[in-house]
C-alpha cells in the first residue's frame, strides 16, 4: 500500500461551544514534531453544541490530510472519539440509529466522518483538556476553537493569524521549575524569581508582575528584603 510509504503525522482537533448550546466554534492543528503547530485552520459554527463542534473539527482535519497519509489524531472528547471509533460500526449495521431506535445524533457528520475514515490508517489518542502539563497539540486546537466561537471568525497558518490566545480554562502555573520553591518551609533561598502576579512584600511595599521576587520567612517579597526575617 502507498499509505505506508507517507511519514505519519500527528495532528490534534477541538471543538468548542459557549454555553453549549450557544457560539460554537472548531479547530484543527497538524505538527511534524508533536509539539509545534505546522498548519492549523479554525473556524466559526454560529450557534451549535459541544458535539457538533467536536465532529466538525474532526471532519474538517480529515479532508484537509491527503488521504494516503497516515494520522494520529489526538482529541479530548471522549464522545466525538467513541462516535467514530466504538458506536459507529454499529450505528451503520442499525439503519443509523441508536440501540434505543433513535436516529443518531449529528448524523451528517458522522457519515461524512466515516467516508473520510475508509481506507485511511489513523489511530486516535485521547488526552486530557486544560492540563498545565497536556498535550501542546490538543492546547492549540482547543484555543484556536474557543476563539473562533467567541469571535465567529475564521483563522488559521493559511491566512496568517497570529497564535490563538491562551484558554481561560487553562490553570495558569509557573513553569515547573519555579514552583518547587514555593511548597518549601520558612527558609530563604538565594533564588529569584519573576513575580508572576502583584504582590506585596513584608516590608509593606508592593510588587509588580514581572519584577523580581525571592522567598523569604513570610512569603515571596524583593530580594533586599529577603535577609529580614531568614
Amino acid at each position: 500500500m502507498i499509505g505506508h510509504m507517507r511519514e505519519r503525522v500527528v495532528a490534534a482537533c477541538d471543538g468548542a461551544s459557549k454555553g453549549n448550546p450557544g457560539p460554537a466554534g472548531w479547530a484543527w492543528v497538524i505538527s511534524d514534531d508533536e509539539r509545534t503547530a505546522v498548519r492549523w485552520e479554525a473556524g466559526p459554527l454560529g450557534r451549535a453544541t459541544n458535539n457538533v463542534a467536536e465532529l466538525t473539527a474532526l471532519e474538517r482535519l480529515l479532508a484537509a490530510v491527503e488521504p494516503d497519509v497516515p494520522l494520529e489524531i489526538r482529541m479530548d472528547s471522549q464522545y466525538a472519539m467513541k462516535a467514530v471509533t466504538t458506536w459507529l460500526p454499529g450505528w451503520k449495521r442499525n439503519g443509523w440509529k441508536t440501540a434505543a431506535g433513535k436516529p443518531v445524533a449529528n448524523q451528517e457528520l458522522v457519515v461524512r466522518i466515516d467516508a473520510l475514515l475508509d481506507g485511511r490508517a489513523v489511530e486516535f489518542r485521547y488526552v486530557p483538556a486544560h492540563q498545565v502539563d497536556g498535550d501542546p497539540l490538543n492546547d492549540f486546537a482547543d484555543r484556536a476553537a474557543s476563539q473562533a466561537a467567541t469571535v465567529q471568525e475564521a483563522a488559521g497558518s493559511a491566512l496568517g493569524s497570529p497564535e490563538p490566545p491562551p484558554s481561560p480554562d487553562t490553570p495558569k502555573a509557573a513553569a515547573p521549575r519555579k514552583k518547587a520553591p514555593r511548597r518549601a518551609g520558612g527558609g530563604a533561598s538565594s533564588r529569584t524569581i519573576k513575580a508572576k502576579f502583584s504582590g506585596r512584600c513584608l516590608c509593606g511595599r508592593a510588587y509588580a508582575a514581572g519584577e523580581s521576587i525571592a522567598k523569604n520567612a513570610q512569603g515571596w517579597g524583593h530580594p533586599e528584603c529577603r535577609t529580614a526575617e531568614a
